[in-house]
């Protein structure tokens, strides 16, 4: 039997079942064993333990998940109490920040990081949000705070632009309001993938026609692009900053202040699809090499510290060994 569990739950179109095999191939060749298909949102919590598909999450070394697209609100809800529990890839903490794109920008701010000029107050202060308007002469972007994909985004032009959308503001559920200065561009950007503070890649993102979202989803398409080293660094800083353990920084460049800016720290970046793949995107075996070595000294550092180290000493991703070395036993 091999010493040390590895969970893994991660999507499976586009490549992602390929790639799972290879995670687990290479785990396996480390004497670690890993257990697949261990989807939260099917998972039940009862006497301390989080059950999914027949197995106490919390004798696991270590939990990887990796599903933007199947993610949900139970299963972030367990993620949250695992990562307490167990160290996983990303660590709770961090995962949760960076899915705000308010306090994502707000953290990267306060540590001298560039990012988007931003607002964000009580839905109901239009005043103050028409001030920044005109500060910002009358263009911003309107996003929500846990928006992916260029969902959601809204250009203004104008202030009345903000007059229009008082009936949508009014509607929506949450209390803030969240809005980001318009940064002149080339309409293209910098994905930078991190691991561990590692450079994996880079690649490219621009806008289809008569569009300004780079968003693949939004009708964005990718191409090669070679970063400089003062890019790479920036999404370094920016990765450290959030703490995340794997992220994908979005940069670009202000063509009016001359600099590169980050326009978000993401905590589940694709791995590059076999069409990517195709047209000379080949990153993903360096990016799983990286996860392995992370995982591999996650798990092997929770033996070390295990004696000595109580709990209370730990980071989130150093938690310390479940409760009991007993399997416990589902109560019904």
């Amino acid at each position: 039997m091999a010493p040390h569990r590895v969970g893994l739950w991660m999507y499976q179109n586009s490549g992602g079942t390929e790639i799972e095999r290879k995670i687990v191939e290479k785990l396996n060749e480390r004497n670690i064993e890993a257990i697949t298909g261990l989807d939260l949102n099917n998972a039940s919590a009862n006497n301390g333990s989080i059950f999914c598909n027949g197995h106490a999450m919390e004798e696991l070394d270590l939990f990887f998940s990796y599903n933007a697209g199947q993610q949900g609100p139970f299963q972030v809800y367990l993620y949250q109490t695992l990562s307490s529990m167990i160290p996983t890839i990303n660590n709770y903490q961090s995962f949760e920040l960076t899915e705000d794109k308010f306090r994502t920008a707000h953290l990267l701010k306060t540590h001298g990081i560039p990012t988007a000029d931003h607002i964000v107050c009580n839905k109901n202060n239009i005043e103050e949000l028409k001030e920044h308007l005109r500060f910002w002469n009358g263009k911003a972007i309107c996003k929500p705070v846990n928006g992916w994909g260029g969902r959601g985004i809204i250009k203004l032009e104008n202030e009345r632009d903000l007059d229009l959308l008082q009936p949508y503001i009014s509607e929506q559920g949450a209390p803030q309001f969240y809005l980001e200065r318009v940064i002149e561009n080339d309409f293209t950007d910098y994905r930078i993938d991190i691991v561990d503070n590692k450079y994996v890649a880079c690649y490219g993102r621009k806008a289809g026609p008569g569009s300004w979202k780079t968003n693949i989803t939004s009708g964005g398409s990718v191409f090669l692009r070679e970063p400089s080293q003062e890019v790479i660094e920036l999404a370094q800083k920016a990765a450290k900053a959030t703490g995340l353990e794997v992220a994908g920084v979005d940069i670009i460049y202000d063509v009016e202040h001359q600099q590169y800016v980050v326009l978000e720290v993401n905590g589940i970046p694709a791995f590059a699809t076999p069409d990517q793949e195709q047209s000379g995107l080949n990153f993903n075996d360096t990016k799983i090499a990286y996860l392995v070595d992370l995982m591999e000294r996650t798990v092997t550092r929770r033996d070390e510290v295990r004696p000595e180290v109580s709990v209370m000493e730990l980071s989130p991703a150093e938690v310390a060994a479940p409760s009991s070395s007993v399997v416990k036993e589902k109560v019904l």
